[in-house]
């Protein structure tokens, strides 16, 4: 018998904090909607930091990725972390769509499989052309650099004429650590915002639209982006469902960031299936439809 249904993994900032502020507060909440309504289910939940080194992962059927918002910047430690406790319980969403979703490359899947994504260049690891050669090359003014493997906007820049001599010497360093991704600007990411579309088990929940603040292209919150409820169009849950499914699984939880791009396209963004934010708080009855979800494996 397992002592726990399903373990709900944040990082350790988020387990017992000091101090609460609005941002704690936010990662607090989201992770009580989720446990309150796994409980609501009659499951056996708890939550803990995912490098919790005194706790027995087998002893848990389930462990749900949410809050574990650290793990891109201790990538080494957490994916041995991976190895070792993928062989001792089920990982939700799983290790492998893990490993395929932390690596950026995972868009070309999307695309093969049908899926529009934002046009985007791949510099892989140990290349050797600067920025301009490359900007040259792919025909890009005005672009944005990111590593394949990031989060929360690490090392994301916004580069044009003006400014290209002055990011080569951090695209020479990046680039012998890591592979990056170049992508034109996106003006409508700045002109309307980004979607994010919520979806539970493959079914659409809820949405928000994230805004950049003034000046800024990034939407994240942590650079002053402000989200808002958003209603989205029959068009963009289709896309934002038919993304899900182009997956190499189906993930039970996902978000899907999309936005129309510069040739007034839907375009994926970014498909977020290890740790999104997941605005439960403007949804609660998503919260649900995830808990649902789980049962249902847990009773096969």
């Amino acid at each position: 018998m397992k002592k726990y249904d399903v373990i709900i993994l944040t990082d350790k900032r988020y387990v017992n904090p000091i101090e609460i502020n609005a941002y704690t507060k936010n990662v607090l909440d989201e992770d009580n909607y989720v446990k309150i309504a796994l409980e609501n289910q009659g499951l056996k939940v708890d939550r803990l930091s995912w490098d919790d080194a005194s706790f027995d992962w087998s002893t848990t059927r389930y462990i749900l990725f949410r809050t574990t918002w650290d793990y891109f910047d201790r990538f080494s430690e957490f994916s041995e972390w991976l190895n070792n406790v993928s062989q001792q319980t089920i990982l939700l969403n799983s290790e492998k769509i893990i490993r395929w979703n932390i690596d950026k490359h995972y868009l070309q899947d999307l695309q093969q499989n049908g899926v529009h994504i934002c046009e985007s260049y791949f510099i892989e690891q140990g290349t050797t052309k600067t920025l301009k050669e490359l900007s040259i090359q792919f025909g890009l003014k005005e672009f944005v650099l990111k590593p394949c493997i990031s989060g929360a906007a690490r090392h994301t820049y916004k580069i044009n004429p003006e400014n290209i001599k002055t990011f080569e010497t951090v695209f020479s360093e990046l680039i012998t650590e890591e592979a990056m991704i170049l992508q034109p600007f996106q003006y409508n990411i700045v002109k309307k915002g980004e979607i994010s579309l919520m979806v539970m088990n493959g079914k659409f929940t809820h949405a928000v639209l994230k805004i950049a603040k003034s000046g800024d292209f990034r939407v994240q919150d942590d650079f002053g982006g402000s989200v808002h409820s958003y209603s989205p169009t029959q068009k963009e849950i289709d896309f934002a469902e038919n993304a899900v499914k182009a997956c190499i699984e189906l993930p039970i939880y996902a978000r899907v960031d999309i936005f129309t791009d510069n040739n007034d396209k839907l375009a994926i963004a970014e498909l977020e299936l290890i740790e999104p934010e997941l605005w439960f708080r403007k949804h609660p009855a998503a919260a649900d439809e995830l808990a649902k979800g789980i049962k249902q494996l847990i009773n096969q």
